[in-house]
């Protein structure tokens, strides 16, 4: 390689292109499925106006969610379609949209291939091989050589839809365990035939698509390839395997790669890493793509901060930088950037709960927990039609906190009162485990937030009851969380008795030798803080199966710990603690004596609900929200922190509004 001496180096903010296609910079909008189009695949004002709010906000190239080239590539029910023309009116309509807001856009070409259900496609899942997928254990049909013709085919059709609705360039999604991918990898594709066999032959069926997509679109039409640069399964392929066929795919048509990782069998879910990935999980292997290509490279994967995104262009490891989650929680954070206002951005906390695992384990359109505003941008309440207050917020958790800064932003006189000496409410302690710092970045946002509003949280206020008549209020947002549970059993009185939350807080300190009573969230969390300061810990659920999903990257993580590191016993209650320990009872009725220094509690919380019934007794319009209502999710409690604000400011719109 030449010496790079004296040569400038790239910046983010600079444009850049691809292809014949000038962007204004080099931040991407990656493909991020939310379930915004109709059951039909028909383009949906709520998928528009989600769209055109991030191509405000200043980004250079968004890629829409997957597109389907054929009826039996459906991913789920309401996933876009671009195998009919009949899509064309309401694709025309999002290619204006985005790119009337100063951004270029590019459809993304999907098949699901064997990542499906027969429900989704009215059929049996197609693949390369009859072998069904762990995450889904949908067995799939082997493909004729006849009906990959026919797919080839309808990729091409699809670019030539793409190109004729306006859009600037297409995607090929290669990517996490989809259909191409599927024929890329020996993990999937067993063939013998000339689809498979060997490197070569799984090649083929890729190499194919491009070169139909090229001549349905045309030659000078973008085509990017996103692909797994690993698959991080036993079985699957890494990034030595696939290199040889990235200089194939740039004679063949392709003008950048999108560097992306894993396929939904891969342990932890790499394809939308978690809180325990490392941030630019996909760097290094987009520097070895570009090293090895002459096109663009698009590098995507826990790239939050556009600082650390500078440092990726500047060095010369990517060419673009794709921001996905971060989209959701702020779509306006490239503006902030570009103003050096880093720290209004709302952060992106990377839970995963209200996008990915949302869409993909509760089967509900995807929203962002730090953001009650995504996916509502077609039916926001604006002006000046609400409420000027003032309101009363008792509570700085999550749930208050939002509900302040919806309030003050929809003009309202607010003010905030909380018990403890900071705000935060749960988050103080649900911070604390490894990991888990940035939610405690979102408590510092929200309170900088309502500063700039003009809104000071009252901490270390011990009496709530008397804020209730300092002022005559218009109404109350009730969010002072919930009370933790020990239930009373033998023993309970012994000073060696804690709560999990005290004990992530150090208010207290165990002993090295502790019992974690309760496997939920909580329990498996302060196991990890535990561990991480070199405890001996022991964990023991009631439950016969754990509460926490093995399936998410967060729970992969926490089984992951406590199985190598601890021990856990399901199926297991205490029934007496004692001077050295715990008696607990196991299925059969078989007692165990499990000796520990300490016993600590998370076997869940009450809510507190006197501040919405005191209010009510004064006649005030009171709203509930967050543990006050249900103890769960940090989603819920912002969510309904939002609701209730909006309740109280738009009260006759409150039906439609919903509450979530």
């Amino acid at each position: 390689m030449g010496s790079d001496k004296g040569k400038a180096k790239p910046s983010l903010w600079e444009p850049v292109r691809l292809g014949g296609l000038l962007l204004r910079n080099r931040t991407v909008m990656p493909a991020m499925g939310t379930g915004y189009a109709s059951v039909g695949g028909e383009v949906t004002p709520r998928l528009t106006a989600y769209l055109r709010t991030r191509a405000e906000g200043g980004v250079g190239l968004i890629i829409t969610e997957v597109m389907a080239v054929h009826p039996l590539g459906k991913g789920f029910a309401s996933e876009l379609g671009i195998y009919d023309d009949s899509f064309l009116p309401g694709l025309s309509e999002l290619a204006r949209a985005v790119k009337g807001a100063g951004a270029a856009v590019a459809a993304q070409l999907h098949h699901a291939g064997r990542e499906t259900f027969p429900q989704v496609i009215g059929d049996q899942p197609v693949a390369p091989s009859p072998i069904p997928s762990r995450a889904m254990g949908q067995m799939p049909r082997a493909l004729t050589r006849e009906e990959i013709g026919e797919l080839v085919s309808r990729y091409a059709d699809a670019g030539r839809r793409a190109r004729e609705a306006g859009f600037d360039a297409v995607e090929i999604h290669g990517a996490h365990g989809y259909l191409v991918n599927q024929f890329l990898s020996p993990y999937s594709n067993r063939r013998d035939d000339e689809y498979g066999g060997d490197a070569s032959g799984r090649f083929r069926f890729a190499r194919e698509v491009v070169r139909a997509v090229k001549e349905g679109a045309g030659r000078d039409f973008p085509v990017i390839f996103r692909f797994s640069a690993s698959e991080d399964v036993k079985g699957g392929y890494d990034l030595d395997y696939l290199l040889p066929l990235l200089p194939l795919l740039v004679q063949d048509g392709v003008d950048a790669f999108h560097v992306s990782r894993g396929v939904y069998d891969s342990p932890g879910n790499p394809t939308c890493p978690g809180l325990h990935h490392p941030e630019g999980i996909n760097v290094e292997h987009a520097a070895r793509v570009k090293e090895a290509v002459g096109v663009p490279v698009i590098v995507v994967g826990k790239l939050h901060d556009t600082r650390l995104a500078e440092e990726v262009v500047a060095s010369g490891h990517a060419d673009m930088v794709a921001f996905g989650r971060q989209h959701l929680a702020d779509p306006h954070f490239l503006a902030k950037a570009m103003e050096g206002r880093h720290e209004d951005i709302r952060p992106c906390l990377s839970c995963n709960q209200g996008c990915i695992e949302r869409l993909m384990f509760e089967f509900r359109s995807v929203t962002c927990t730090v953001n009650p505003d995504c996916g509502n941008e077609w039916r926001l309440v604006r002006g000046t039609r609400g409420r000027k207050g003032p309101f009363l917020v008792l509570g700085a958790g999550p749930a208050g906190l939002q509900a302040a800064i919806t309030l003050r932003e929809g003009g309202a006189e607010v003010r905030v009162v909380e018990r403890e000496d900071e705000p935060g409410g749960q988050l103080r302690a649900a911070s604390r485990p490894p990991h888990k710092e940035p939610y405690r970045r979102w408590v510092d946002w929200a309170v900088r937030r309502l500063e700039g509003l003009g809104v000071r949280v009252e901490a270390g206020r011990s009496s709530w009851r008397d804020a209730l008549p300092e002022e005559d209020w218009e109404g109350v947002v009730a969010a002072c969380g919930s009370e933790p549970v020990i239930p009373s059993l033998p023993g309970v009185e012994l000073s060696h008795n804690l709560e999990a939350r005290e004990v992530l807080l150090e208010h207290v300190r165990p002993g090295k030798r502790v019992l974690v009573v309760g496997a939920g969230l909580v329990g498996m969390e302060t196991a990890d803080y535990l561990l991480a300061r070199g405890h001996e810990v022991t964990v023991v659920e009631e439950a016969e199966t754990p509460p926490v999903s093995p399936l998410t990257s967060h729970g992969y993580y926490l089984h992951r710990r406590l199985r190598d590191e601890a021990r856990l016993l399901l199926g297991a209650r205490v029934i007496k603690v004692t001077a050295s320990g715990a008696v607990i009872r196991r299925v059969g009725c078989v007692e165990e004596e499990v000796e520990a220094d300490s016993v600590v509690w998370a076997v869940g919380s009450v809510p507190r609900r006197e501040p919405l019934q005191a209010a009510a007794e004064l006649g005030l319009k009171a709203e509930s929200a967050g543990d006050a209502v249900e103890p769960r999710r940090l989603l819920e409690a912002v969510h309904e922190g939002a609701a209730a604000a909006r309740a109280l400011l738009y009260p006759e719109e409150a039906e439609e509004e919903g509450r979530g």
